[in-house]
């Protein structure tokens, strides 16, 4: 009795519902995964050496303000590193090795142990690596393998992250606030983007230390884990200080989703035709994204000619843009079917779409404008705007097919998405060797094309509609299809 006191005067303590508390920190998740991922994309461009006269006064590229095309921040030659374009694309596609590794076991790990943990170490392993990176590179001598591993094993720990959260959200979220919750977790990759180009541009250039962003990334990384396991539990059931009135209610509107020990159905799953029109999306989403969030730093220095603080400043402006469209949109959309003004199936096919089609047209646009810097940054902006869109669509639809096995679905999707992560910066790299903008213009189409056949593929086959075999109990694989009809 003393004890159930205590939990109960502890859990008056919390203003807002335990669930939102989770959703906020697996916000906060997947903001320390992106500053960590995405801060490489920024220091590696002061960390090599600047392209030759060659290269940085080719006719199809554009000059700098200041007329300077090979200058650096970095003024200590022991910091810079003469890594090809090529060498620079494996860089940068090799945290996306490990990252596709542990998918399928994050997601596996999830259902079966909890979320929390399998989170939690998941970003600690990260923060760890990201705060030995700048040792590493200095004790190899900027040998390029040793940084290849290291992004590698740095990837693994990541990995798990949006297997976990989609595990821990059909645990946590009530169906009618899957959008806008969805969307809220998910969009800090929008922030932790922005961060990340921002501020490391604008630290590089104080500190004229590319280490910095490192070391500030991943101490707070670490600082995100020791509140995590304060905060957070796997499910309601389980967390210690949540209010009886609300352990109550997701009872009640998640009695669809067992906590029991499951079977997972792998034949089910992988002749899902609506699992396979969500991997589709899926790739064209991360084509594009990875290509954005990899590459775009790399393009505004070498082919618009930015500062690196200017760089940080307009790199992190097209994910600004997109974060506010994703939290908007999840509210639109919540709203929308729950006022049954649109189906289930039509709202995640038709923000889907958004989510494609516009980046695929402003993307190009941006190649074709010549070297207008700023209406270049225009129409990134804009392209990206629209895919925010892509969180209350294709991002929570794997919760919607099955919210018991969600971390697994989750795992398969990303997983195969993240294939897209390995081959974009190297292909980028391969493609654009002498920073030119025709260059560049064929890697933007290539883009174009993907997002336009993923989204074409999706609109016929997906689907909204929880499939038979969610429920773990489930043998009947004829009276299954017929109440998915």
């Amino acid at each position: 009795m003393v004890e159930e006191t205590w939990r109960t005067k502890i859990a008056r303590l919390f203003i807002i519902p335990q669930r939102y508390i989770m959703g906020i920190m697996g916000f906060l998740a997947i903001v320390n995964a992106y500053t960590m991922r995405v801060s490489l994309s920024v220091a590696i461009t002061e960390m090599v050496l600047p392209p030759n006269t060659t290269q940085a006064n080719n006719p199809d590229s554009c000059p700098s303000d200041d007329g300077i095309t090979n200058s650096s921040t970095i003024t200590d030659p022991d910091k810079l590193y003469d890594w090809s374009e090529s060498t620079q694309g494996l860089i940068l596609s090799s945290f996306y090795w490990g990252y596709l590794i542990t998918h399928l076991p994050g997601g596996i790990l999830a259902e079966k142990f909890g979320g929390r943990y399998t989170l939690g170490l998941g970003i600690l392993s990260t923060a760890f690596f990201t705060l030995i990176t700048p040792l590493v590179i200095h004790a190899s001598g900027g040998n390029w393998v040793a940084l290849v591993v290291l992004r590698l094993v740095e990837g693994l720990g990541e990995g798990t992250t949006y297997p976990a959260l989609n595990t821990l959200l059909a645990k946590w979220v009530p169906l009618h606030e899957r959008a806008k919750m969805g969307s809220l977790v998910y969009a800090g990759g929008q922030i932790g983007t922005i961060i990340s180009n921002f501020i490391s541009g604008s630290l590089i250039k104080a500190t004229e230390d590319w280490s910095s962003v490192f070391y500030l990334f991943g101490g707070l990384g670490v600082l995100w884990v020791v509140l995590w396991f304060l905060l957070c539990y796997s499910d309601p059931q389980s967390h210690p200080f949540i209010k009886e009135s609300e352990l109550k209610y997701l009872q009640t509107e998640l009695s669809g989703v067992t906590n029991e020990k499951k079977t997972i159905p792998w034949r089910a799953i992988f002749t899902s035709v609506p699992l396979w029109a969500l991997v589709a999306a899926q790739i064209g989403h991360d084509w594009g994204f990875y290509t954005m969030v990899t590459d775009l730093p790399k393009y505004m220095k070498d082919v618009l000619k930015f500062r690196v603080d200017e760089n940080g400043l307009w790199s992190s402006l097209p994910y600004a843009v997109m974060w506010i469209v994703s939290m908007i949109s999840g509210f639109v959309c919540d709203w929308l079917i729950r006022r049954k003004l649109i189906g289930l199936t039509f709202a995640r096919k038709f923000f889907t779409v958004v989510a494609s089609v516009g980046p695929a047209i402003f993307i190009i646009i941006a190649s074709y404008v010549g070297c207008d810097r700023m209406m270049a940054v225009y129409m990134f902006t804009i392209g990206m705007g629209f895919m925010g869109t892509y969180y209350c669509g294709m991002k929570v639809n794997a919760l919607d097919l099955s919210p018991n096995f969600a971390g697994t679905l989750m795992a398969i999707t990303n997983g195969i998405g993240a294939i897209t992560g390995i081959i974009t910066p190297y292909l980028t790299g391969a493609l654009t060797e002498n920073h030119t903008m025709s260059e560049w213009r064929i890697v933007m189409w290539i883009s174009f094309v993907i997002f336009m056949v993923s989204s074409v593929i999706y609109s016929i086959f997906g689907s909204a509609t929880q499939q038979w075999w969610n429920e773990p109990n489930s043998s009947d694989l004829e009276s299954g299809k017929k109440a998915e009809k």
